[in-house]
């Protein structure tokens, strides 16, 4: 079967991999010059890391990154722990995946890197999608119409595809912002900063981690806001306008913002949640299907799991099988995935309420869990392996 894959993000690519992993021919279309991609860092469960090793790169994703021994939740104020949980070797051996953290630049080599080149088309803008009855089509912005057996639309949360699609339909602004910077880790070697940390306050939140091998701690300073800001991953901050807004909190946090070089403002903007995803022979993947906001570290978790059954469905598939095997695909994944969105936002709701009795009691629920289990509320999609449900 032929196929086409519009966007060469996380998602595109991974769709492309899986895709040729169950024996088809797949032209991947990009419209940047060269592959590159910015941003800062990614966090990847288990059930993506199971994924990655089908597809035979597990071990040059795990090269690059950094495997936390535990995540810690503090208070804002004075840096207090409320409670930690485990990742590292124990979550490994729970969940026989590794649980990692990657410059989003690094994931992107790895993946790129294992794409043929002759399967690439770079500087190649995709203005419109068709399809009859016996295949799919593309155009592109010079003009040129490319045919195919199904096009998988990888477009991001920005998707022109899914307005072909389905219509009208807008990127949501989430009412949240982030400052995101990257330091050296010898910038902060005095702070004594968790492994893992994710301060929570009233209406902002703080996480750090460390990238590529320890070597640098990636900063998310989230924090809600009526203001619309834009979803970019090079709109710098004012100077000075990320400790404005985190004024007060704990010195550990202040002095991360603080010595921070380039501060970037990212609009965090989400999608509704779609009932199907797919018409006839072209679905959605990804971002394009199911932006949600990144408060479990699932976005592009949930982008690798819709590839790896986007792959599955197709496997041995015929050309005239494709529309039933994009259907398959759907349906396996719509409920999971709008599940996640689902609880990222009550993830986000949860971090951000305001000091007193809501926030004591969220404090001994986190506690409570912890007891019964160690890994946190968030490592129930851990143990999901997407190709087992097939």
């Amino acid at each position: 079967m032929r196929a086409i894959v519009v966007g060469a993000g996380i998602g595109g690519l991974t769709a492309t991999l899986s895709l040729r992993q169950a024996g088809h021919a797949v032209t991947l279309v990009e419209q940047s010059r060269r592959f590159t991609e910015i941003g800062a860092g990614i966090q990847l469960a288990p059930n993506a890391t199971r994924v990655l090793r089908r597809l035979g790169l597990l071990d040059s994703v795990a090269a690059q990154s950094y495997r936390p021994s535990h995540i810690s939740f503090r208070t804002w104020s004075d840096g207090t722990e409320i409670v930690r949980y485990a990742l590292g070797r124990e979550a490994e051996d729970a969940f026989g995946a590794p649980y990692l953290q990657i410059h989003r630049a690094d994931l992107h080599h790895a993946l790129a890197s294992a794409v043929p080149s002759e399967s690439v088309r770079l500087n190649t803008t995709v203005v419109g999608i068709d399809q009859d009855d016996k295949s799919a089509s593309v155009t592109t912005a010079s003009g040129e119409r490319w045919e195919a057996d199904l096009v998988v639309a990888a477009d991001g949360v920005r998707s022109a595809a899914r307005q072909w699609l389905f219509g009208a339909d807008e990127a949501v602004f989430s009412r949240t912002a982030a400052y995101r910077a990257l330091l050296p880790t010898d910038q902060v070697a005095d702070l004594a900063l968790p492994d893992t940390g994710v301060w929570l306050g009233p209406d902002r939140h703080f996480v750090h981690y460390w990238l590529r091998r320890g070597e640098l701690l990636n900063v998310v300073a989230v924090f809600v806001t009526d203001r619309t800001s834009q979803e970019s991953w090079t709109a710098q901050a004012e100077p000075g306008e990320q400790l404005r807004t985190f004024a007060g909190w704990d010195s550990r946090p202040l002095t991360v913002l603080e010595r921070a070089g380039q501060v970037l403002h990212f609009g965090i903007h989400t999608r509704a949640p779609l009932t199907r995803w797919n018409t006839g022979r072209v679905t959605l993947l990804g971002d394009s299907a199911h932006a949600m906001v990144p408060f479990q570290a699932q976005g592009a978790a949930q982008a690798i799991m819709d590839a790896a059954v986007l792959g599955d469905c197709l496997t041995d598939a015929a050309p005239d099988e494709a529309p039933a095997a994009l259907d398959r695909y759907v349906r396996r994944r719509v409920p999971a995935a709008t599940a996640v969105q689902a609880s990222s936002a009550r993830a986000g709701h949860d971090y951000h309420l305001p000091d007193g009795p809501e926030a004591e009691a969220r404090n001994a629920r986190m506690v409570a869990l912890a007891a019964e289990n160690r890994f946190g509320p968030h490592s129930a999609a851990w143990p999901v392996d997407v190709l087992a449900d097939g």
